[in-house]
């Protein structure tokens, strides 16, 4: 399967880019050259990385034969042919995708310049590629001669649920001279405990947003390396950077909706107050090196422009706040206070609330609470492995709508996530608030009812500049199609709001166009949705107050996610964070990171998402080391679903989200426990194999063969029907293999049955509708599954579609143009919610 998929994948993105060709007198060209599937990565810690590339033809039915990789310390030594890091010679395989670096041991600040050619089919060489390099990072506690440093922060541990507390973003500084020497190479490390943005000079280091993303800091936190020898100067020099709460220690989740969380507030997450690290080294031609590191003679202050900063609530500017050329040498920080080391701030004990599993009594989830230290931790430091969160388009305003005196609504004309950039001009103290929302109320007002505690309101105090003034929020995001500004000073345009589209950079490698405009705007629609959601984590929803990485969405979706997009970075790193978030017990979690309990600490089908998406990652990429990466966990969850296992079928544990969404009859919590038990079971085994524990791999087929046998005796009739009557449960059981060969052709004639008695329309939730269609394709009811990819009732793709959506919606009919928002609880329509997306996976 794996080989077939690497094939068709390799043939579309070919297809593509318009390589194959009837012309056989092409070279063979070898490009997209990755290290960790990352274009020239800086500062990783994977002392054993792996390398990847394209290769190219215009001869039709070309392939690689052979490769030959060389590694070197310099680009100087590798264009002469002096590997001295590692030479692999040729070496006779097909392989382009994550062959593991074979040369010296690699030290801590290295670098590595490598290029590669390959043979074809006719055994003639290609060129070599052009060279590419990666950096190493900071391999050993002891490079690190930087200090976490914060501000003395004497506010005492907020308490209110009925307001916010919205801190402002501190700015640090640090003057310098460089030696008057030749650089030969700058590089800084760098790392918060919260959200931070670089500066060298005056100039901007980190492009990402939301850096260095989000963790369980309890654990561990992610540093970023940047080379900055373009920005270094001579003499004087000047380190800056904001830092604000994020992730770390602002608002995140429904911690404020449902009181769980320190203090029940939704904040103080994993500490009281924010801190950043830095480490810059200049090395100089004479062997030289020159560090300069945070410490107690940083300078840092609160009374910069940002007065609120948060991911969820949104950011506060006040322009005459500014404090011009403070990132550049120079700058007079003589009021600026003295930066002191992030421990000093000592102790301080909270609350903090979150579920509980039920007790051996059956009594039913409750929140307690427990004293927790919000002081600061030193955390672990890891090289960031994932992608950074870009603005990657912007979306120009297809209409303003005048309301009241004052009072403007821009419409963008797109579901997005992100922010915006304002233009406006207006005298000095007048203020702007901008809010956001996904959809319009019939009588045109904005509807927020969805972000629920979100607040999502940007606030702007103009300077007073007679040229003009732009505002581009730093540290938040929302979700939304339309902005509506109060109190703006004159006449808007459409110039005055830019959207500004923010996602991980995750590159689309995939195009998808049909007969029917709906299934091309479905196409698009997905894609739109997938972006909205994959920043920093697989989130379900970008605009209200959860914004977390959901393990079943997840699940359901990444097959569709790696056909559609680059994600294999950005699933590297998530999938740390789902292995750090297992329970004790061994059970994955609902989401990770994993701040909070929330009911159970599981739910069946959302948990296995700790071994589906390893297994995904690895069939579309090739990726072993995902397994092996992922193994531990893996095998302590598996023991944990088998010690909770009776007689070989599953149970009804765990939060019961089950077919989440499902618009027929519920399909009961201990059969769905069974399915993905069953298929749990079948991708350790397969994985086992891949990687070399052919014990491992028998048992976990045996006990597949065992659940299926199980599960036959139980639910599955003589005429091969399964004994549960909603759709879901036929579609799963086909799904994971548990009906007989023999028979699967009469358990999907029931299932056709089922939805033609349902009036030929769909009943499935989350777990299936990603199966429905290439269920029904694999029994011969193909024309079936593209009637459902087709219609326009309801529920279906096309109805949604017919409703206006520009993404997919957490429910078919969230808005209608018959009855509004009136059909739900308001605060419960997702407009972004990617699950029912997966459709996508078969329609490739």
């Amino acid at each position: 399967m794996k080989k077939r998929f690497h094939a068709l994948m390799a043939f579309l993105l070919a297809l593509s880019a318009g390589t194959y060709t009837l012309d056989a007198t092409a070279d063979l060209n070898v490009d997209v050259l990755r290290c960790e599937y990352v274009a020239e990565p800086l500062g990783i810690d994977i002392v054993k990385p792996r390398l990847s590339w394209q290769i190219t033809s215009e001869k039709r039915g070309e392939k690689q034969t052979a490769y030959q990789i060389q590694v070197a310390s310099s680009a100087a030594k590798l264009a002469t042919g002096k590997a001295n890091l590692w030479d692999s010679g040729k070496v006779l395989s097909d392989d382009s995708l994550n062959v593991v670096y074979g040369g010296v041991d690699l030290a801590s600040r290295g670098e590595c310049f490598w290029q590669v050619r390959v043979w074809g089919a006719n055994e003639t060489a290609s060129s070599w590629s052009t060279a590419s390099h990666w950096t190493m990072g900071l391999l050993d506690k002891q490079d690190w001669q930087a200090s976490w440093i914060s501000y003395k922060d004497d506010t005492p541990v907020f308490t209110d649920t009925t307001s916010l507390f919205l801190p402002a973003a501190r700015q640090y500084r640090k003057e310098f001279s460089a030696h008057g020497k030749t650089i030969q190479r700058a590089v800084v490390h760098s790392t918060a405990l919260g959200i931070y943005e670089l500066n060298l000079n005056g100039q901007r280091v980190n492009e990402g947003a939301f850096i260095p993303g989000w963790s369980d800091y309890n654990q561990s936190v992610y540093y970023n390396t940047y080379d900055v020898t373009d920005l270094m100067q001579g003499g004087g020099n000047a380190l800056s950077a904001w830092v604000a709460d994020g992730w770390y220690s602002g608002y995140i989740g429904f911690g404020l909706l449902t009181g769980m969380g320190t203090e029940k507030i939704g904040r103080y997450t994993y500490g009281k107050t924010p801190s950043v690290m830095v480490q810059l080294e200049i090395d100089y031609e004479d062997g030289s090196r020159q560090v300069i590191h945070t410490d107690k003679s940083w300078k840092v202050t609160g009374d910069g422009p940002i007065r609120e900063a948060d991911l969820l609530m949104g950011e506060f500017y006040d322009a005459r706040m500014e404090t011009p050329g403070w990132t550049e040498p120079g700058f007079n920080d003589a009021s600026w206070e003295s930066a002191i080391l992030a421990v000093e701030n000592g102790s301080t004990m909270a609350t903090f609330y979150e579920g509980q599993n039920p007790d051996k009594a059956g009594n039913a989830p409750k929140i307690t609470g427990r004293e927790v230290d919000l002081a600061f931790k030193q955390p672990r430091l890891e090289s960031f492995p994932g992608v950074p969160v870009v603005v990657s388009e912007e979306l120009k305003c297809i209409e303003v709508v005048p309301r009241e005196a004052g009072k403007y609504i821009f419409n963008l004309g797109q579901n997005f996530a992100g922010t915006i950039r304002l233009n406006i001009k207006g005298e000095a103290g007048h203020r702007v608030t901008m809010r956001y929302g996904e959809m319009l109320h019939p009588d045109g007002t904005l509807m927020t009812e969805n972000l629920r505690k979100a607040r999502a309101q940007d606030t702007y105090i103009c300077k007073g500049d007679p040229a003009g003034e732009v505002f581009v929020p730093r540290f938040t995001f929302h979700g939304f199609q339309y902005v509506e500004i109060v109190n703006f000073p004159g006449e808007p345009t459409k110039d005055t709001v830019t959207g500004l589209v923010l996602h991980s950079d995750t590159k689309l490698t995939s195009t998808f166009t049909c007969s029917d405009p709906m299934v091309n705007r479905l196409f698009q629609n997905i894609v739109w949705t997938q972006r909205s959601n994959f920043l920093d984590l697989p989130t379900d929803c970008p605009q209200r107050d959860e914004r977390m990485g959901w393990t079943g969405d997840a699940q359901v979706y990444v097959g569709t996610a790696i056909y559609n997009a680059d994600v294999a970075a950005f699933y590297t790193k998530w999938l740390r964070e789902l292995m750090a978030a297992q329970r004790p017990s061994g059970a994955f979690t609902d989401f990770a990171p994993f701040p909070f309990q929330h009911g159970w600490n599981f739910g069946t089908a959302w948990g296995d998402a700790g071994v589906i998406c390893p297994w995904t990652i690895w069939q579309a990429y090739d990726d072993v080391r995902i397994i092996e990466t992922c193994w531990e966990p893996m095998t302590r969850f598996m023991k944990w679903r088998k010690d909770t296992s009776r007689d070989n079928l599953g149970i009804a544990h765990g939060n019961d989200w089950g077919d989440w969404l499902a618009q027929g009859g519920k399909t009961p919590l201990e059969f769905v426990d069974t399915i993905y038990f069953a298929i749990s079971s079948k991708k350790m085994g397969e994985m086992a194999a891949a990687i070399g524990r052919d014990g491992e791999a028998a048992a976990y087929g045996e006990q597949f063969e065992n659940i299926k046998t199980a599960f036959n005796a139980k639910y599955v009739e003589a005429d091969g029907s399964v004994n549960v009557s909603t759709q879901t449960a036929q579609v799963l059981a086909l799904f994971a293999d548990l009906i007989p060969e023999d028979t699967r052709k009469a358990t999907g004639k029931k299932l056709a049955d089922m939805i033609a008695e349902n009036g030929n329309r769909m009943s499935t939730g989350f777990l299936g509708t990603r199966p429905l269609l290439p269920v029904l394709s694999s029994v011969g009811q193909h024309d079936l599954a593209v009637l459902l990819l087709q219609s326009h009732d309801f529920p279906s793709w096309g109805y949604e579609v017919d409703q206006g959506a520009t993404t997919i919606w957490e429910r078919w009919d969230s808005y209608t143009k018959e009855d509004g928002f009136g059909r739900h609880n308001a605060a419960m329509n997702s407009f972004s919610h990617y699950s029912f997306g997966a459709v996508c996976e078969w329609m490739f």
